[in-house]
């Protein structure tokens, strides 16, 4: 199967590693980035969401009017519109890219963050809220006459929408999240499952569950496997290790001065999302697991969202790649620490080479034709 490269579509020039240069919002910087994956075997870049951060939708309109092929994953949070207005957003933007829209949907991890925009269901609350939002953007996508809905969470009358995506039947869905109510809704309605970078096993793990919860609800295709890492590459593995172990020390630093990159996501103990738990949980058992993960960074965020590295040299990280893609991964959703400069090495260096391996792997297991059978005897 083909494999896919997600990165990151940043709007500024800040990470964990150094602050912003500029303005939350760098419309210079932000074609900048989305143009070096372009340019670099990127397949497409996500537009995330944080309470505070510029509206992911209309920068994500302004790259895909300029750039030709790269494809955009767009975060969005159910809380902050009606899916109504959310259907036709998307359907709007799937037209702007000529049909190169994927959305990602979140249900939200932190209590606190949530509560920034007036969101105060609880968790299992918005798990359900956001499976009743994504069946009714779906149906409007889908839907040339005019309907109803009523739901446990809205309700509406006589609603039909005049634009329709590119896409036809419809965009696909993104979805994410490592509880019990994650898997079930996902499993349901996801055509696309993000995962953040575990160890093998336990992503093995999570990859059944997920096809578990596709199967009780009925669906005979599960959704795709994405699973993300934070690459650190460098020509020797001497090398990367030092840049890892430098990464690490400047984020600590950086934390223990307040930086707002580093801590905003867990402004207090414990994350209250079972995805960056589980990372906490990892870290403790141990830093490094199969060829090439290190659990260091996401230790040092508190579990911050994608936080697992993978480190060496481009042919290590290409090769522990391929073993998740031995699982069933055929997204990787990549981002480094320098984000353009990262993006640049890591698509010139890693991305070709975990291509070819896959078409290799590819041809080896296409079935033979009859024109390459040999008679016996």
């Amino acid at each position: 199967m083909p494999v896919e490269f997600l990165g990151i579509a940043a709007t500024h020039n800040g990470s964990e590693t150094s602050p912003r240069s500029g303005a939350s919002f760098d419309k210079e910087f932000t074609l900048k980035l989305a143009r070096a994956h372009e340019d670099h075997g990127w397949d497409r870049v996500l537009f995330a969401y944080g309470s505070g951060s510029p509206d992911p939708a209309p920068a994500a309109a302004y790259i895909a009017s300029r750039l030709d092929k790269l494809e955009i994953l767009l975060a969005h949070r159910p809380n902050v519109s009606y899916p109504t207005f959310a259907a036709k957003t998307f359907a709007t933007l799937d037209r702007i890219s000529d049909g190169r829209l994927t959305v990602h949907f979140i249900t939200g991890g932190s209590d606190h963050e949530q509560r920034r925009e007036g969101d105060t269901l609880t968790k299992d609350e918005r798990y359900s809220r956001t499976r009743e939002y994504i069946e009714i953007v779906k149906r409007i996508w889908t839907s040339h006459e005019p309907f109803d809905h009523e739901g446990e969470h809205y309700r509406f009358h006589d609603f039909v929408s005049d634009v329709f995506p590119v896409q036809q039947p419809r965009p696909d869905v993104s979805f994410g999240g490592s509880s019990a109510a994650a898997y079930a809704a996902g499993g349901a309605e996801a055509d696309i499952y993000a995962l953040w970078g575990e160890p093998l096993e336990k992503t093995a793990e999570q990859i059944e569950a997920v096809k578990a919860a596709a199967r009780a609800a009925g669906r005979t295709t599960p959704p795709r496997i994405q699973v993300a890492f934070r690459p650190i590459i460098a020509p020797t593995e001497e090398l990367a290790w030092e840049k890892a172990h430098r990464t690490v020390d400047t984020i600590k630093a950086r934390k223990e001065k307040g930086e707002p990159a580093v801590v905003r996501h867990h402004r207090r103990g414990e994350p209250e999302n079972t995805g960056s738990q589980r990372l906490i949980s990892i870290a403790r058992s141990g830093e490094r697991y199969d060829r090439a993960l290190w659990t260091p960074t996401a230790a040092a965020t508190g579990g911050a969202g994608n936080s697992n590295a993978l480190v060496g040299t481009p042919e290590t990280v290409a090769r522990a790649l391929l073993d998740y893609y031995d699982l069933g991964v055929d997204i990787i959703s990549a981002r480094g620490y320098d984000l353009l400069g990262d993006a640049i090495d890591f698509g010139r260096h890693v991305i070709p080479l975990v291509r070819e391996e896959v078409a290799k792997r590819d041809a080896r297991r296409a079935p033979r034709g009859p024109e390459t059978l040999v008679e016996a005897g």
